[in-house]
């Protein structure tokens, strides 16, 4: 049985997809943003419903969708870090 939170999941996971495929001038950053603002609480409830393996699958979706900022974000701490 679906929880509440895996079918937000669900949707948002839909949104985001459906979203993409339209054009761009910015080239989907705006969304992007949007889409993290509302995917990083629904990642919370996910995982507190369902468990840390249900939210770790959850996040994965996410960062699959998102691969974009996951990227920038992961050269960003290696330069960071790195120093």
């Amino acid at each position: 049985m679906m929880t509440p939170s895996l079918i937000a999941v669900a949707l948002w996971l839909l949104l985001a997809n459906v979203a993409a495929m339209f054009p761009s001038k910015d080239n989907h950053w705006k969304l992007a943003y949007a889409m993290i603002a509302i995917g990083v609480p629904l990642l919370g409830w996910v995982t507190l419903e369902n468990g840390p393996w249900v939210g770790l699958f959850a996040l994965a979706a996410g960062a699959s969708v998102l691969r974009w900022p996951v990227i920038y974000l992961s050269r960003w701490l290696r330069r960071t870090v790195g120093r």
